[in-house]
């Protein structure tokens, strides 16, 4: 909206153009999002504590999590806000692409709601049955995957792009669509699985969506995608600000949510975080990148597929418990020592990520 004000303003004062460039309406995108975390969290805290709407603890889960019962949850609604405003005032809102991963996020933080409002109202710690949350969750991304597909202007919009590789470009046809399905959902229910341990998601998620927004800007910068060497998209630049937004809302949301939380953000937000991972790295090509930047939530999600599947195979377990945070907790790490280093982890990977726009 700003945009297009500036936009409209600039013909009687030049000053205003400073308002078109990508990168200064990131960073207003990343300090609005910020800002408005900060300000609004202390009184969505407040309301979601005098209205008792707190964590329900599992009764299988570690005993040190016990402690954890009565903090407020579905704190991932301040993050939703956040994001949302700050898009909306910073964004291009004639981009498709940003119309589609505001659908995607707001659609995923709907279906995250529906399963916190039935662990918080009933007292149910499962929450929404998992047949159902599938279903809904198939529905949003495989319209927003069949959205892009007949929406491409481009033959790079529905290629595969191997990372590392120069020119190596896989024509998916309707392959597209399975494969953006799967990145959105798988993403979005990995992002689910890590949220397990306060503040243990949010900056994985900071951290990788972050990245997401420096490969949207070369991606959809002509000259610097011929510099690198890296296939050029038009329109997807608009994507850096949607990424600044959640950068800014989700290091807001980290104030609060950091040992001892404060609040939680509930499968509101880790739902809805995770599909805009999982659509951002679609629509920018980058699929395989972002499954070794969000590595944590790749190794979290396999060691709940095959503790199952061990399991059900021989009646014993792998993990002491699933996901891999608990098993470390079961060990006896301190939650903080957890934290801190799956999010050292992350940079690391995240570096290896940003590295293959230019080991190519």
């Amino acid at each position: 909206m700003l945009f297009s004000l500036s936009e409209y303003l600039a013909q009687y004062y030049s000053g205003f153009n400073v308002f078109q460039y990508l990168t200064m309406r990131t960073i207003l995108g990343v300090l609005t999002a910020l800002t408005i975390s900060l300000i609004v969290g202390p009184v969505m805290i407040r309301f979601l504590s005098s209205y008792k709407i707190s964590q329900n603890v599992r009764d299988d889960g570690p005993v040190s999590h016990y402690s954890k019962a009565g903090t407020p949850t579905m704190g991932g609604a301040l993050i939703l806000v956040a994001v949302v405003t700050s898009t909306l005032l910073w964004s291009d809102l004639s981009s498709r692409f940003v119309w589609i991963v505001l659908f995607v996020t707001l659609g995923f933080g709907l279906i995250g709601w529906v399963d916190d409002y039935k662990k918080v109202v009933y007292g149910n710690s499962r929450g929404l049955p998992a047949r159902y949350k599938y279903f809904w969750q198939s529905v949003i991304g495989l319209s927003a995957a069949l959205v892009l597909f007949n929406t491409a202007q481009f033959p790079i919009e529905t290629q595969l792009v191997v990372p590392f590789i120069k020119n190596i470009l896989i024509d998916l046809g309707w392959m597209y669509v399975v494969l953006a399905y799967f990145v959105i959902v798988g993403c979005s229910n990995a992002v689910n699985l890590t949220d397990g341990l306060d503040g243990l998601a949010i900056l994985p998620t900071v951290l990788v969506g972050g990245a997401l927004g420096v490969f949207a800007y070369l991606t959809g910068n002509f000259n610097f995608s011929t510099y690198l060497g890296i296939p050029y998209v038009p329109g997807v630049g608009e994507m850096v600000v949607f990424c600044g937004a959640l950068v800014g809302a989700g290091l807001g949301f980290l104030w609060f949510n950091t040992y001892p939380a404060q609040v939680f953000m509930g499968d509101v937000g880790a739902l809805s975080l995770g599909a805009a991972l999982g659509v951002v790295a679609v629509i920018v090509r980058q699929e395989l990148v972002l499954f070794i930047m969000g590595g944590i939530f790749v190794v979290e999600t396999l060691s709940v597929i095959l503790q199952v599947a061990w399991f059900k195979l021989t009646g014993r377990r792998i993990f002491r418990m699933a996901p891999l945070h608990h098993h470390f907790e079961l060990k006896g790490w301190p939650e903080p020592r957890i934290i801190v280093r799956f999010w050292i982890i992350t940079v690391v990977l995240v570096l290896i990520g940003l590295a293959s726009l230019k080991i190519r």
